[in-house]
């Protein structure tokens, strides 16, 4: 099995690196991987009902409301910045992303002040990655990948294939699961894009470095174990 099950319970997961893996459980509690899979997660405190974690240290969540948080590790709190979301990812501290509960698309500044630039286009899950890669999936399964020309009012190319959830660690680690639970990496080849990986989840992180880590519909959490 290529997945190794680590004890605890979330019902979402982002993994910016292996040693920046962070998740949020039913209740919107919140807990950050400590590396020993002997005693594998620290409380964070706050409530969120998604969380986006970067290669970098960057951790980004949302909570019920669609307040937004960014948590800043000099003083180990959460500050809020202005707007809502519904989910967001953070591949770097200057890419992150999210998409709110009208599916629409925002992409983060870098001033607090004026945070967000909304994005052409419309989506229900979002993964952004540490080299600028972002992809998306709509409300009806479709696969999109930001091609970051400004110059084009299309900004997305679709990618054949349907999802329901999506993360990009980087270019070449981007991975996502269909309604069904199915887990697809991508393969970079535009003819065949996906390859299915055994195993059932219905939420993914993966990270700059290949770590790759889900949550079935129990609330199980998994970590991916290479050959």
């Amino acid at each position: 099995m290529p997945w190794k099950n680590i004890s605890g319970g979330l019902t979402r997961i982002s993994a910016g690196s292996v040693c920046n893996v962070w998740g949020v459980n039913a209740g919107g509690n919140i807990y950050r991987y400590t590396g020993d899979d002997s005693n594998p997660w620290v409380q964070i405190p706050g409530a969120l009902t998604d969380i986006g974690a970067a290669a970098d240290g960057t951790v980004w969540g949302v909570n019920a409301g669609g307040d937004i948080y960014r948590y800043t590790w000099d003083s180990n709190h959460w500050v809020k910045i202005p707007s809502a979301l519904k989910r967001i990812s953070a591949g770097s501290r200057t890419n992150v992303w999210g998409v709110n509960a009208g599916g629409n698309i925002y992409r983060y500044t870098g001033d607090d002040s004026n945070p967000w630039v909304q994005i052409p286009g419309a989506l229900t899950d979002i993964g952004a990655g540490a080299d600028g890669t972002v992809w998306g999936v709509n409300s009806a399964g479709n696969i999109y990948r930001y091609t970051g020309d400004e110059g084009d009012p299309n900004h997305w190319v679709q990618v054949s294939g349907a999802l329901t959830a999506i993360a990009a660690g980087i270019k070449t680690n981007v991975w996502g699961v269909n309604s069904g639970g199915n887990i697809y990496t991508n393969t970079g080849d535009n003819s065949k894009p996906w390859v299915q990986v055994a195993g059932g989840l219905v939420d993914i992180g993966a990270g700059a470095d290949g770590v790759v880590w889900g949550v079935n519909s129990a609330g199980n959490i998994y970590r991916w174990i290479r050959d």
